[in-house]
C-alpha cells in the first residue's frame, strides 16, 4: 500500500522550526518531480552556461512561473505547498512569483564568514525591505554529509533578530544584511527531495562544496497575503505569522 501523503509537520518539526528557526522534513518531492526539476535545469545549464572557470555559487532566477513549469511543480504537486500553508493557518501564501534554481559548483572550499538576511539589499522597487514568511527549498541533491555544498544556518539567530527589532524599531532591519553572527553555526543535511523550511529571520549563508557533485537547490521566498501590509509587526514578533504553532512552542 502507497505511504498516505504528509500534511502537518510532526510536533518535533514545529518545534525544531520554532525554537531553531528552521525544520527539514525527508522525502517529500517524487522522484518523478525531481527528474522534470533536474531536465528543466539541464536546460538553462546547456543555454545559459556558468563560466568554465566557476567555483562556488551560481543562480538562475525565474519571474512568474507557469502553473506548469516543473520547477514550480516540486513545491505544488508534492506536498511541500500544503505543509508550508499548514504552519500559518488562517493565514494563506500568496502564489510564489519567483523561483531560485542555487548551484553550488565544486571544489570550492569556502567557509561563511558569517550569516546574512535576505531582501535587503536591494529592497523592492517601492523601497520596502523584501521581507516574507518563510524560506522553502527543495533539495535536488544529496547533502547527507557537510561540505556537500550545504546551506549553513545560525540556529535560534531569528529569535535574537526578532528580539533586537522590537528593541530598535522594525525599520533597524534595513541595517541587517549582514547581522553579527549568533551562536554556532550549522550545516542543514539532508537527500535529494527533502523540504527544508526557514523562517525569514533565521541568519543563514551557503557554504563550500568538496564533494564530486554540484549541488542544486530550488528555493521559493514564500509570503503570507498580508505580510506586505503587516511586515513591521511580523520581523519583531517571530510567531506573528504562525499563531497555528503557538500551542505546540
Amino acid at each position: 500500500m502507497p505511504a498516505l501523503p504528509v500534511t502537518r509537520l510532526t510536533n518535533n518539526q514545529i518545534s525544531a522550526f520554532l525554537q531553531r528557526g528552521w525544520t527539514i522534513v525527508p522525502g517529500i518531492v517524487p522522484p518523478a518531480l525531481q527528474a522534470a526539476a533536474h531536465r528543466r535545469i539541464d536546460g538553462f545549464v546547456a543555454e545559459q552556461p556558468p563560466p568554465s572557470d566557476r567555483r562556488g555559487f551560481h543562480f538562475y532566477w525565474i519571474d512568474d512561473p507557469a502553473d506548469d513549469d516543473p520547477l514550480l511543480q516540486v513545491l505544488t504537486e508534492s506536498p511541500a505547498l500544503a505543509l508550508a500553508q499548514s504552519m500559518i493557518a488562517p493565514r494563506v501564501l500568496e502564489r510564489p512569483t519567483q523561483i531560485q534554481v542555487s548551484l553550488n559548483i565544486p571544489p570550492w572550499p569556502h567557509r561563511p564568514g558569517g550569516p546574512h538576511l535576505d531582501g535587503l539589499t536591494p529592497t523592492e522597487p517601492d523601497g520596502r525591505p523584501g521581507t516574507f514568511t518563510m524560506l522553502a527549498g527543495i533539495l535536488l541533491t544529496d547533502q547527507t554529509e557537510p561540505d556537500m555544498g550545504n546551506l549553513w544556518i545560525w540556529p535560534g539567530s531569528h529569535l535574537a533578530h526578532a528580539a533586537d527589532l522590537r528593541s530598535k524599531g522594525a525599520e533597524a532591519l534595513r541595517d541587517m544584511a549582514h547581522p553579527p553572527p549568533v551562536g554556532v553555526p550549522e550545516q542543514i543535511v539532508g537527500g535529494a527531495g527533502d523540504l527544508l523550511l526557514q523562517h525569514y529571520l533565521l541568519g543563514h549563508n551557503m557554504g563550500g562544496n568538496l564533494s564530486d557533485t554540484v549541488r542544486r537547490v530550488v528555493y521559493f521566498r514564500l509570503r503570507s497575503t498580508q505580510h506586505r501590509a503587516d511586515w513591521q509587526a511580523c520581523v519583531a514578533d517571530p510567531l506573528r505569522e504562525f499563531e497555528s504553532l503557538r500551542s505546540v512552542h
